[in-house]
């Protein structure tokens, strides 16, 4: 059996040589894929936005949960908080607590204002006929009205009135499955406030140790400054709620209590919510005088003044360093992308991503001045 012929050490590969960093540490050098790499590559970041692509809906029902869990927690740690000698709530009770507060304001809300809305309603549709000329003679008042064909108006109005229980009817299922999204996200929203410990350290282990102690640390900065975005939103959406209650009982516009509670929860969006909820407060009050119209609009445009001059500076921009242009831009974003849950989730969206720029784009001053030269 013969050997085979010797190998010149020339005809050898050549090994990679270890690079010696300033530090001490070795690495090796930097070597260019091959061709057949970038294309397997090419095809898993093409096959992975296709899959998420098809479940963007899901993704998107995750993130809105995590997202409201983040911004919830603080307000469960408070809950564990107080003790009652030794025993004091844990993280499960807690959720509880808050899940039975939610679903007992939203009972009472429905008990109490939803029932004269509805007879209210049916009575205006059996009216509706008869009350359109008097609206059509109240307007003619309204300058430039007469340009308008008020008769073909009132038809058009006459044909959406009888055809309103059709259109409720045929859109149940739809409603059905917003209910059920609705549902879903709050059950995904209590799994990761009882779980999202785990699954944050879970997603963290993919990440090398300095890099993942850097990026917990700003995670975290993110959080507390979600936390007080909740917090200060929760006080201009009261503070809503209750100047809003008041002027409308003063101004003696129907379901005052109603529409209050609604200016304030609507108000949790911020610019927008306020503007869809006094769309609503205008309708109703213009069914019965359109110089409450103009109190109401009155208000609001007292209001938009009061929050951006001095509520908004005074409450969100010392707590979560946002202007307001980024939140308006986060807002069209999110409601282009997402509807009402983006736009729900915008401004924090925006927070954390605000927090991730200012550690990982931005350069600060302090970083980019030179040492001292040593004499």
């Amino acid at each position: 059996m013969s050997l085979p012929p010797p190998t010149d050490r020339h005809d050898l590969p050549d090994e990679p040589r270890l690079l010696v960093a300033p530090g001490g540490a070795r690495t090796l050098p930097y070597q260019p894929r091959s061709a057949r790499s970038n294309i397997v590559f090419a095809f898993a970041v093409t096959l992975a936005l296709a899959l998420a692509w098809v479940v963007r809906n899901v993704i998107l029902l995750v993130y809105v949960s995590a997202l409201f869990a983040v911004v919830l927690t603080p307000i469960v740690n408070w809950l564990m908080k107080p003790k009652i000698g030794k025993w004091n709530f844990s993280r499960v009770q807690a959720i509880l607590v808050l899940l039975i507060f939610a679903l007992s304001g939203l009972i009472l809300f429905i008990a109490f204002a939803l029932p004269p809305v509805v007879r209210d309603l049916q009575e205006f549709t059996r009216e509706l006929p008869t009350r359109m000329p008097i609206l059509i003679q109240r307007s003619q008042s309204i300058p430039l009205i007469h340009h308008l064909n008020l008769q073909s108006l009132s038809s058009k109005f006459e044909d959406i009135a009888s055809g309103f229980a059709t259109y409720v009817f045929y859109s149940i299922r739809n409603w059905a499955g917003v209910l059920v999204d609705v549902l879903t996200g709050v059950v995904l929203t209590i799994y990761f406030m009882i779980e999202g410990d785990d699954a944050y350290a879970w997603v963290l282990s993919f990440f090398p140790p300095r890099r993942r102690r850097r990026l917990d640390s700003t995670l975290r900065t993110a959080q507390l400054r979600m936390g007080k975005w909740l917090l200060g939103q929760g006080a201009l959406m009261a503070i809503l709620g209750v100047l809003s209650t008041v002027v409308f009982l003063s101004l003696h516009i129907r379901y005052a209590y109603a529409l209050g509670v609604l200016m304030g929860l609507f108000n949790i969006i911020p610019v927008a919510g306020a503007a869809v909820s006094m769309a609503f407060v205008l309708v109703v009050a213009g069914i019965d005088s359109w110089g409450r119209v103009a109190g109401a609009l009155i208000f609001y445009f007292v209001w938009v003044q009061l929050e951006n001059s001095y509520l908004i500076p005074k409450i969100m921009k010392s707590s979560v360093d946002l202007a307001g242009l980024a939140v308006l831009i986060a807002l069209l974003l999110g409601a282009a992308v997402a509807g009402v849950a983006g736009a729900l989730v915008a401004v924090p969206t925006a927070v954390l991503v605000a927090v991730l720029i200012d550690e990982y784009v931005v350069y600060h001053d302090s970083l980019l001045e030179e040492p001292p030269v040593g004499g």
